[in-house]
C-alpha cells in the first residue's frame, strides 16, 4: 500500500480552508444579526445589517448544499 502524501496534504489544506471560511461566514451572519438588534434598540434602521446577515447565512447554506452535491455525485 502506497500513500499519496501530496494528495492527502491537498485534501487536508482544502478542507481546512473551507472549514475556516464557513465558520467565518457564519460568524459574520451572527454579528450582522446582533448589530441589527443594536440598531433597532437605538432607533436606527437595521435593514442593511439584516440583509448582510441573511446573505451570509444563504452563502453558508449554498456551500453546504454544494458539498452534499459533490458527495452524492
Amino acid at each position: 500500500m502506497k500513500i499519496d502524501w501530496a494528495a492527502l496534504g491537498s485534501v487536508f489544506g482544502v478542507s481546512l480552508l473551507a472549514t475556516v471560511a464557513l465558520v467565518g461566514l457564519f460568524t459574520l451572519g451572527i454579528v450582522g444579526l446582533s448589530k441589527q438588534e443594536t440598531a433597532s434598540a437605538n432607533g436606527g434602521s437595521a435593514a442593511l445589517a439584516r440583509t448582510g446577515a441573511y446573505a451570509c447565512f444563504g452563502l453558508c447554506a449554498a456551500a453546504v448544499a454544494y458539498g452534499i452535491f459533490l458527495i452524492i455525485t
